[in-house]
């Protein structure tokens, strides 16, 4: 669901609610049905069967304007921060693999175990994700209505261009980079036991791996509007869930656990460097992306921010604030709450 196809769909709709009104459906049956599908989306009012064969059915036409407006620039915002955010943590966990067959001289030899490998995408890293598409929100549906320019971010690709995807991806390297040479020059001829004993390639794999869960998901934790029960359950357990496998995996016979047999519980855990270096590593890895969303936010603020801004501090109801927000609308609203009060201020003064 795009913002471009909701507005086709809206003009179509309110064409032929002109042109075939009949009681409250669109025209005399399944002959329209054809006629208001646009882009995969299709809005039809009253008969079953077309609403059975639609994506979205509405009863009534006063349910559009919060069809588009409410849940069109939720729906837009969830999916464009979703695949961003795809495109992040895959990247970011590549590039470390990538870094390492270089530093190694591309012999072959795995930066990580095979079951590192399966559970990042499966265990560690989804349920954020799928959090992050389901339940967030920027602002509230309050909000959307009486704003209407929200819904242009959608209208104008604002949230999905090519500039944001190549952003996200520029923050993955990134993140990617800090990540390996940190960790490699922070370990290198260092001791990390108390015997002495310098860091091998089982507890390098390890010690990067945890700095990738941790600062995805604390990435994600940066990038959320909206924080529910389900959102801090799913972030925070997920790195949770990663030290409880290193523990039970670790603890298993070696013919199971292979390389990483013991080494949370003898090597890892023990270190005091093992736990600094995570902390360290996650706060240079993210202060960059906060300091950029701080100023932003601050000296350049988007609609949504800015409504969220005003929200805040209480100044939702002062005209002024208001009226800042409806001015960086780059057209005209035809929509909403606003449109009306426009369109009544027009009639008065037309009958004065």
């Amino acid at each position: 669901m795009n913002g471009s196809g909701l507005q086709n769909t809206f003009g179509m709709v309110a064409k032929m609610a002109t042109l075939h009104w009949k009681g409250d459906e669109i025209g005399d049956g399944i002959n329209y049905l054809t006629d208001v599908m646009i882009e995969h989306l299709d809005c039809i009012t009253k008969s079953k069967f077309e609403a059975m064969s639609s994506d979205i059915a509405i009863a009534q036409f006063r349910f559009l304007e919060r069809l588009l407006l409410v849940h069109g620039h939720w729906c837009y915002r969830r999916m464009s921060s979703m695949i961003c955010y795809f495109f992040y943590k895959n990247i970011a966990f590549g590039f470390t693999l990538f870094f390492y067959e270089a530093y190694a001289s591309f012999s072959g030899q795995a930066a990580y175990n095979d079951w590192y490998l399966s559970f990042y995408n499966v265990f560690l890293t989804s349920l954020p994700v799928i959090a992050l598409g389901v339940f967030d929100q920027d602002v509230s549906s309050q909000f959307c209505l009486k704003f209407p320019v929200l819904y242009q971010e959608g209208i104008h690709n604002v949230l999905f261009s090519w500039t944001r995807i190549l952003s996200w991806a520029i923050n993955g390297v990134f993140s990617a980079t800090c990540i390996f040479f940190l960790c490699i020059y922070s370990m290198e001829h260092q001791a990390f036991r108390k015997g002495g004993e310098i860091v091998g390639l089982e507890i390098l794999g390890t010690t990067m791996y945890s700095c990738v869960v941790v600062i995805v998901n604390l990435q994600m934790a940066l990038s959320i509007n909206y924080f529910t029960y389900i959102q801090h359950l799913f972030i925070w357990g997920s790195i949770l869930f990663w030290y409880l496998f290193l523990l039970g995996y670790g603890a298993m016979d070696p013919t199971i656990s292979m390389t990483t047999f013991m080494v949370f519980i003898e090597a890892c855990a023990p270190s005091p460097s093992f736990w600094l270096m995570t902390l360290f590593i996650s706060i240079a890895t993210l202060f960059p992306f906060f300091t950029y969303s701080a100023l932003q936010r601050r000296f350049f603020p988007m609609c949504h921010q800015m409504i969220q801004l005003m929200s805040f501090h209480g100044h939702v109801e002062d005209p002024e604030y208001s009226e800042m927000v409806r001015q960086r609308s780059s057209s005209p609203t035809l929509v909403g709450c606003t449109a009306r009060l426009e369109a009544k201020s027009m009639s008065f003064e037309g009958e004065t």
